[in-house]
């Protein structure tokens, strides 16, 4: 609860002051510290200022001001304290409550990307959150909560970000989210190894006025180049405690948290308000601007004001947006008047005069701390970069690695597929012994085992494609892929920084999608989120596997690479076609940082593979659980064809001649009793009643409806109905095929490979077989190429901020999807059938 909140007359206990720098020594000056009883007075007529009671004085304050001031009612207090409270009000009572209540900490992660935040942040809090060694990672805030030496941290990890300008949607976020949610303590996670360019952010959040803790990450590299730096010294000339972490490992995070408490309890000396010195012209002007500032109260509450005098003056667009937008004419006429005087005096641009100032300071305090070593050696990146980015060698490993990728999965996944399938097998042949017939035993088994059980298969080739694109991602190669295709991208309209979330498709398009937000251009993200759809996400790779081993399978890692490379080639053409007539806006030049190569740990590797594979077992517990009962419902009802009585009587006739009356009875034992013809004749009899009775159930008439449609590709309904399942999620393919392709045979479920054979053995009406190869490869192109799941759709809509965009995917993508699956089909026909 705030200060504001309370109503007249309402009683209440302070808990912290938030806000910055002068503006909040000013409230704690006025007597509004922790521990003291405020009262409400009164709200002015328009509810703006309000008056209080405080220290046996009265005093006002806006409402913008209350509203940083956290307070707990003497109500709550007492009840928080109701076993030590007996019915008489004490100061001690109250403290104990207020001291409790402040032992709520909230925290902000703030770093450069690639300096080991998200590390940090799963290492303290124990959450899951993916580790990225390149930039835009983190593209949205993470919160966890833990505890620590009797204190409750609210931890919030922020996006990564060089600075505190308005040039990308992360670093407008990282400072609206601290001016906004004024955290107790700001964590700056600095790589250690890269001091000078890792410190420019801390100068600007020097700006910000807010209590700040440095987190000097990953030092054991910079002892390893033999380099050091007197950490102590540092931190006494920037007027924030710095602390040594390899948050990788654990060490120092500890120290970093019991830091953290002490400076947020002000039992931190060290830690101090410390002003950059820009010199004599430019400080006397934003003295000039921070005066103008300071006569609005409820600006002055929200920012510090020398930090927006600062961005004022830099041109900063959001701010003078923001200025421009409220009473604050005077701020604005001000600042131009500043500028002006400033760039004629200095005869060069402010932006350029304020960057130069805050190096020179970080100069300074290198100077004074940070020891190079005297031994100079080649780093070991450089080394590698000159193979692995070698500009005729860096294409070829590069595509090496991504077959490698592919065929690893396809051929070392087989095994442990193998056994999950037996005993997914074994399950259902188990359950099929023991339950007595009925609909709940079809349900459980041709329903929910066969539905969920033909894509639960595929988990391991879900997690070696992962563990290949978290070792790209941990060993800092994926920033090379970016660098090596940036030339490339150039030819199609984008840039490098683009090919990251197209990299990242591969696993799942929805954080790919998402991951756009770290390209500057509004063109090239929404360019890039168009087509990363032809990214064969994790979710595809179950059809794939089916298709490619029932259809391909003497090459099945190749086949595999072409798929994938099929959907980088449309996303070639596409973006080429989109930025010739629709994207005409030139590129932004590229910027990506190339990060030292890491020996990523296998706790991480580990963990980012169970994370996605619990994420997978959790779709089989949800949606294509409820997906493969609805569509074994649908397939399920009605019982009977049309022709159910015919077949039956043919059938009746048949074991009338052994003396068997019930149908029902005719197992495998029996028919062996029979003569090869008539037996034959009882399968194909059951064979053409159950083909009757899909194609005549809800979902046979619904896959019917469709055919038409999908006719000229070579599809029939069933492949229809599992394209329109494969909406919600693209392994519902393999489950609706699962439970389509239910055998009327006796014998099935002595089949290993069920599912393939009988999508082998279907056939039309005439005979002619249902799958050949050319049609299997129309299909997974058409799965390929149409829009991977609704999911991604609401990602497109959420981050371009329109419908139009979203629905324009879903059209085009499925257009492009049945033109070139009739492509394939009708050319692959006439060639090779």
């Amino acid at each position: 609860m705030v200060l504001s909140e309370l109503t007249n007359g309402q009683e209440a206990i302070i808990v912290k002051v938030k806000g910055y720098g002068a503006f909040r020594r000013r409230i704690l000056e006025m007597g509004f510290v922790k521990g003291k009883k405020v009262t409400v007075i009164k709200n002015a007529p328009l509810k703006d200022p309000i008056e209080y009671q405080i220290l046996d004085y009265k005093v006002s304050l806006r409402r913008s001001e209350a509203q940083l001031i956290e307070v707990v009612t003497v109500e709550d207090a007492l009840q928080a304290s109701e076993e030590s409270y007996h019915g008489t009000l004490n100061e001690e009572i109250l403290e104990i409550a207020v001291r409790e209540k402040r032992k709520d900490i909230n925290i902000a992660l703030v770093g450069n990307p690639n300096c080991g935040k998200t590390t940090l942040f799963n290492h303290a809090s124990g959450s899951y959150e993916h580790v990225g060694n390149y930039s835009g990672v983190t593209v949205d805030v993470k919160t966890s909560t833990f505890k620590h030496n009797g204190y409750n941290f609210h931890l919030s990890d922020l996006p990564g970000t060089y600075s505190l300008s308005a040039y990308s949607p992360e670093e407008v976020f990282v400072r609206e989210h601290i001016s906004q949610h004024v955290p107790d303590i700001v964590i700056n996670v600095v790589d250690a190894s890269n001091l000078e360019r890792n410190l420019y952010l801390t100068t600007q959040l020097i700006h910000m006025d807010v209590k700040v803790v440095i987190a000097l990450n990953m030092y054991d590299d910079l002892q390893k180049k033999g380099d050091s730096v007197d950490y102590d010294q540092l931190g006494l000339l920037l007027g924030m405690p710095v602390i040594p972490t390899v948050s990788s490992k654990g060490k120092g995070i500890k120290k970093l948290f019991d830091r953290v408490i002490e400076v947020y309890e002000d039992r931190f000396p060290e830690a101090r308000p410390v002003k950059i010195n820009f010199g004599e012209t430019l400080e006397r002007s934003i003295g000039k601007i921070e005066e103008h500032i300071k006569l609005h109260d409820e600006l002055k509450s929200r920012i510090s004001p020398r930090f927006l005098a600062i961005k004022l003056l830099e041109g900063d667009k959001a701010y003078k947006k923001m200025v421009r937008g409220g009473s604050y004419s005077d701020i604005l006429v001000e600042t131009h008047k500043q500028v002006d005087k400033i760039e004629d005096l200095l005869k060069e641009d402010i932006e350029t005069i304020i960057t130069d100032a805050r190096y020179g300071f970080i100069a300074g305090a290198m100077r004074e701390t940070y020891k190079e070593s005297p031994v100079k050696r080649r780093r070991k990146t450089d080394a590698i970069d000159s193979v692995l980015t070698h500009k005729l060698w860096g294409f070829p490993i590069f595509f090496f690695f991504m077959w490698l990728m592919f065929h690893t999965t396809f051929t070392l996944g087989h095994y442990p597929m193998e056994w999950i399938e037996d005993g997914v097998e074994w399950l259902s042949g188990w359950l099929g012994g023991v339950m007595t017939d009925g609909s709940f035993k079809d349900l459980l088994i041709d329903g929910i085992i066969a539905g969920v059980g033909g894509v639960i298969v595929f988990l391991p080739n879900i997690l070696i494609l992962f563990f290949f694109i978290s070792f790209m991602e941990d060993t800092g190669y994926m920033a090379r892929a970016a660098f090596i295709m940036d030339k490339v991208m150039h030819k199609i309209g984008l840039h490098g920084k683009s090919f990251i979330p197209m990299v990242m498709g591969f696993g799942c398009n929805v954080p790919a999608i998402m991951a756009t937000r770290t390209i500057e251009d509004r063109n090239n993200r929404l360019l890039t989120m168009l087509i990363n759809p032809f990214m064969s996400c994790s979710a595809r790779l179950p059809v794939y596997i089916l298709f490619i081993a029932a259809f391909f399978p003497n090459y099945p890692g190749t086949v595999l690479f072409v798929l994938y490379g099929s959907g980088i080639l449309m996303a070639v053409i596409v973006a080429k076609l989109f930025k010739r007539f629709v994207f005409t806006k030139t590129d932004v030049p590229f910027v990506m940082e190339l990060p030292p190569y890491r020996i990523p740990t296998l706790k991480n590797t580990t963990r980012h593979m169970w994370f996605k594979g619990r994420q997978y077992l959790q779709k089989m517990g949800g949606i294509i659980l409820i997906a493969s009962i609805i569509i074994w419902f649908l397939g399920y009802f009605p019982r009977e064809g049309s022709s159910a009585d015919s077949f039956r009587n043919q059938i009746e006739q048949i074991a009338h001649n052994y003396s068997l009356t019930d149908i029902e009875e005719l197992d495998a034992e029996a028919l062996e009793q029979m003569t090869s013809g008539d037996s034959e004749a009882i399968i194909d009899l059951k064979e053409k009643k159950h083909r009757e009775q899909q194609e005549q159930s809800y979902i046979g008439r619904l896959g019917k409806a469709v055919e038409p449609v999908i006719q000229p590709l070579g599809f029939d309904w069933k492949m229809g109905v599992s394209l329109i399942s494969g909406i919600a999620a693209k392994e519902i393919v393999v489950s609706t095929m699962s439970v389509l392709y239910q055998s009327a045979r006796v014998d099935a479920e002595e089949d290993a490979t069920m599912l393939i054979s009988n999508m082998k053995a279907d056939t039309y009406e005439d005979g002619m077989p249902v799958y050949n190869p050319v049609v299997a490869l129309a299909f997974l192109m058409f799965i390929l190429i149409y829009f991977p799941c609704i999911a991604v759709i609401a990602a497109i809509k959420k981050e371009s901020g329109s419908w139009k965009w979203a629905m324009f995917t879903v059209f085009y993508t499925t257009g492009l999807a049945w033109l070139t699956s009739f492509a394939v089909f009708q050319i692959g026909s006439r060639l090779f059938l």
